[in-house]
């Protein structure tokens, strides 16, 4: 049987996560809210450790997601899939910037190739990188796949600004627990 709908959800602990007037003003408060996300999927065994969320410039939150692949069971379900979801929801439009108001991506861990290529169609203005591709690979054991050879550029090309290595430290902390935690998928 083909089902007629797909149905994707977020664990129920995001709402304690995320304060319903809350603003999240620059990059270091954009990021702790990301790698947050990412620590507490981990910790309460909802998915893997990835966390992002989405802004507008000036620090409203529009989206949240965390890693549900395998919770879900569908390969669609990263971290920032779910977050572009949500925030294309919540404005009822699938370019988040088509009203001009610059949109940032705040992820835990430096997006895969498939989240990068979305970001191109889900109108991001800025990205914001936690942990690297490599720390992805060596702490927690995932292929992200190819992405292109400069990948930085492509993105800059079309006008989205990149941001690194923010709280690289604690994202890494947490892709390191999920390794070692022997939780695989």
């Amino acid at each position: 049987m083909l089902h007629d709908q797909i149905l994707l959800t977020l664990p129920a602990w995001i709402a304690d996560e995320i304060g319903p007037d809350a603003v999240y003003p620059d990059d270091l408060a954009k990021m702790t809210l990301a790698v947050r996300l990412s620590a507490r999927n981990v910790r309460e065994g909802t998915g893997g450790p990835f966390g992002a969320a989405l802004f507008t410039e000036a620090g409203r939150l529009l989206g949240v997601g965390v890693n549900r692949v395998l919770a879900q069971t569908c390969s669609l379900a990263h971290a920032e899939m779910m977050a572009f979801a949500t925030a294309q929801q919540n404005l009822r439009q699938f370019r988040l910037n088509q009203n001009g108001e610059r949109i940032v991506l705040a992820s835990s861990s430096q997006p895969c190739a498939m989240c990068y290529g979305a970001s191109f169609w889900a109108g991001i203005d800025a990205v914001l990188i936690g942990a690297r591709a490599d720390d992805v690979q060596s702490l927690a054991g995932f292929d992200e796949g190819p992405l292109p050879a400069d990948w930085l550029g492509e993105w800059r090309k079309r006008g989205i600004d990149v941001r690194r290595d923010i709280l690289r430290e604690e994202a890494c902390a947490v892709l390191k627990a999920y390794g070692e935690s022997g939780l695989v998928y």
